[in-house]
Formats: C-alpha cells, structure tokens, sequence
C-alpha cells in the first residue's frame, strides 16, 4: 500500500509520462482551447441546474437544495483493470447474498465459528421479522453498490458495501449524457463501454425477481419517501428511464391479499416495489407504528411471497460496517476462495485490544460510525484539530461498539479542470452491480465522487464532494 505523500496518480507516472488509461484522453486535451474548455465547464453546470440534479442538505439551519458539482475530467480505466475488478465484485456481491440468507436461517456462519453472534443480535439493522423469509427467487441484494478505492497500479481495497438502498447510479447516467452531449468528438476518438442501459437493465433484473406465479409482464415501482428526500431527483428519475410507476406510500394499500397501486381506473396490483425507504417506515404495522412513509400490511404479503421488495428488508446487517470487517471470513466461508478484492485493515473498537489500540493512535487513524454513511459522524484524525479528537475519545470510550477505525489511506488522485489547468484530487468509485435468480450483472463504470478541496479525502457530496464521468475502455 502507498505510504503517505506517496499518492497513486492515476492520469500520470512519477515522470510525468502519460499512462495508457490516459494517453487517448489527453492527446484530445492538449489540443483543445482553453477558453473553449472553460465555456464548455460553465455550460456543463447550466445543464446539470437546468436538469435540477440537486440534493437536500440536511442537518444545518437552513436546509437547501445544491448542485452536485460536476467534473469533466472523466476518470479513465483500462480493460484488463475492469475486468479484475469485476471478478472481485462478483465474487463479494455473491458472498454478501448467500450471508444474508444464512443469517436469517440456520446462521452456520456463526456455527461455524466464523463470526460472533453478538455483532446481530443487538444491532437495529438486523430484522427477526426476516427469520425464515427467503425472497422471491432467493436474492437479498437486488442492487448493490461497492466503493472502492485504490492505492496504486494494482492495490484495489473495498471501503465499504451499500447493500441496503445504495444512492447515485442517476448521477452516473447524468454525467455521461452530459459528457457526450459536450464532447461528441470525443467518444469517436476513445472506445468507452456504454452505462446509458443501465436502466433497462435495471428493469429487466428486477421483473425477473417477480414472486413465482406472476403471470404476464410484471408491474414494477418505485417507492420514494417524497420530494423532501435528498434522493427524490434520482427515484424519479430512474423511475421515469424505467417505465415503472413512482409511487409514494399513499398510493399503495393491501387488497385481497396484494400490494396495489391507485390509478385511474381504481388499484392495480405490484409485483416488484423497488423501494427507497429505509425498512424502519416500510411497514407500520410491522415496524415504527408513527410511519406515514411505508404500506400497512406490506411485510405479511412479502412474506406470503406474493410482492417481492427490492432490496429485501434486513439487508441493511451488510451494511454495518463491524459486519464490513469480516468480510474476507465471510467472502471464504461462502465461496471456499481468498477474497479478490481485499478489505482496508479495519480495529473494530468493541474488542478492547483494538479500542486501546485506536485511543492510542487517534491522530492517525480514520474513525467511523458502524451505521454511518454521508461522511458524517466520522473523525479524520490526521486533519482534526486537538479539541475535535478531544471530543471524539470521549464518544468512543462511552460508546465504543459503535466504531470502528481505519488507516488513513493515500488515495489515487485523478485530474480535476481548474481555471489553472488539470489539478490531482482524491477519488472514489461505486460501481452498480444488478442481481437476479439468472446471475449477477455489472456496469462497466459507476459513480466516481471526487473530493474537490484540495488535500481533502472526504469525497461525499454532502461534505463538499463533486462527481466524474466513469470510462472503462474497451478492449
């Protein structure tokens, strides 16, 4: 792994030579006007206002609407890369849908030896209601999201897994219909793999996981918590590339034993909800009473088997980021082979050697919450002042199951266009993997998030992050 100051730069060798991800890219750069590039910034972000790419900012005074800020710099991987990174997602992805059904059977995993109950038993994200539900076509994960960052030629690590409701995919399709309507030229001069059929295929994933017994095409929707959520722009959206129905929980009630949705002709049953809403408010009958968000009666037509959800209740336990830790016994434990993508050296603050460990070395480390996501509840101990990390030993000696901690990575850096020309920033990458009883399908590319100030290694939008266009070359 690279040491400090010793950043992967994706884009260029140490030498300033040009790196074959690049090399088509940049001859095309360099030949460009500058004052052209700089018009063609400004009318990229026109674009993305007059599209209303935004999202809310909660948690401040004044809650507001901004613009993801958008790079044109596109953040450029080889063939040989993706197709190694492909082999290590599928294998993960297959590993965290075989987990979920386990943990909710007969829990060998934990049987076995492999990991401790203790790390379920008491966590919210763990639901008894799915004890014994097995989903229809026995997929959990119907939409995955994997980040991943990388630090050097060859040193992928997997940061986290979003199996619950992973967010950004519309992002991804925006930026690269925002690309190709700017550069046109471009893509004639670079083969770069498509990601415009990712909703189609979407579609198609999902309708294969229609309950058994449907009959005709299956109905699909989209449930989305309403236009206050920081996410409702994508729910739309990819609603909308779909052909499914947004709906919202008003519109959905229980009748004769099915989920159905108002129309115009009165109500039509469901057979797929791609839901966008956290599984505490899905069902008030089943989880928080208060919810004006969920369907009453959902969870005993699920499971009934006669709506399949998307993704299943409970599949959130993945997302917990102590269960992240394990991982490389869990990708084993279900697939008999070595992790291809290996985790980032995590402390799980509950044992008391790693808390030890981690107090000891706060200025040093990255700490976060075991449910936390957005950048937020974290601490960069490199970059936190003496009174924040003060602050932060206090909450982990009060509450330490609920942290962990990693090593402050160095992170690849991609160019960025400034008003100075190309600048190296921190990236990420959330590649969206699609799984149905017929197999597990990954699009070339994702959401790369990029953090725009400069030294900064937190590149979520909400934290001042911006996003690229993702090329995976092709062969």
């Amino acid at each position: 792994m690279s040491g400090p100051g010793q950043n992967f730069d994706e884009r260029s060798e140490a030498d300033g030579e040009i790196r074959d991800a690049y090399r088509d890219y940049d001859a095309w750069f360099q030949a460009q006007d500058t004052k052209w590039l700089l018009r063609k910034h400004d009318d990229a972000e026109t674009a993305f206002r007059r599209t209303g790419i935004t999202f809310n900012v909660y948690g401040e005074d004044e809650a507001e609407e901004r613009l993801i800020p958008f790079d044109m710099v596109p953040r450029i991987i080889t063939s040989p890369e993706w197709r190694r990174l492909s082999r290590g997602i599928e294998q993960r992805v297959s590993a965290l849908n075989a987990f979920l059904h386990d943990l909710y059977h007969r829990q060998e995993i934990i049987r076995a030896g492999r990991i401790p109950e203790r790390l379920f038993r008491n966590n919210e994200a763990w639901l008894p209601e799915m004890v014994g539900c097995t989903p229809p076509g026995g997929v959990y994960t119907h939409i995955v999201g994997i980040d991943l960052v990388r630090t050097g030629p060859d040193e992928f690590f997997v940061l986290e897994d979003n199996a619950r409701t992973p967010s950004g995919v519309s992002y991804m399709l925006e930026n690269r219909e925002t690309m190709m309507a700017m550069f046109p030229e471009l893509f004639t001069q670079v083969p770069v793999e498509s990601v415009s059929t990712y909703p189609r295929r979407l579609a198609r994933s999902l309708a294969a996981c229609a309950p058994e017994g449907t009959s005709g095409k299956p109905t699909v929707a989209v449930l989305t918590p309403g236009i206050y959520n920081s996410a409702y722009f994508e729910h739309a959206f990819l609603a909308d590339q779909m052909g499914a129905e947004l709906v919202e929980g008003s519109d959905l009630r229980v009748i004769d034993g099915r989920v159905q949705m108002r129309c115009t002709t009165g109500y039509r049953p469901v057979d797929v909800l791609y839901r966008r809403v956290d599984d505490d408010y899905l069902d008030p009958l089943t989880f928080n009473p208060d919810s004006m968000l969920g369907v009453p009666g959902i969870m005993d037509v699920y499971r009934a088997g006669r709506i399949t959800i998307a993704n299943a209740p409970g599949t959130g336990i993945c997302d917990d980021k102590a269960i992240y830790s394990f991982m490389p016994e869990i990708v084993e434990f279900y697939t008999g082979e070595k992790p291809l993508l290996p985790n980032v050296e995590t402390w799980r603050c509950a044992d008391p050697e790693s808390l030890k460990y981690v107090l000891d070395n706060l200025d040093d480390l990255v700490v976060k919450e075991v449910h936390g996501s957005g950048g937020y509840g974290m601490l960069i101990g490199p970059t936190a002042s003496k009174k924040e990390i003060r602050e932060f030993r206090t909450k982990l000696e009060a509450r330490p199951e609920n942290y962990i901690a990693q090593p402050t990575l160095s992170l690849s850096t991609c160019p960025i266009f400034t008003k100075k020309g190309l600048a190296p920033r921190h990236v990420d990458l959330r590649p969206f993997v699609l799984v149905n009883p017929d197999g597990i399908d990954i699009t070339p590319g994702g959401l790369t998030r990029v953090a725009l100030k400069e030294g900064s290694l937190v590149v979520n939008s909400s934290q001042g992050g911006g996003t690229k266009d993702t090329w995976v070359l092709k062969e």
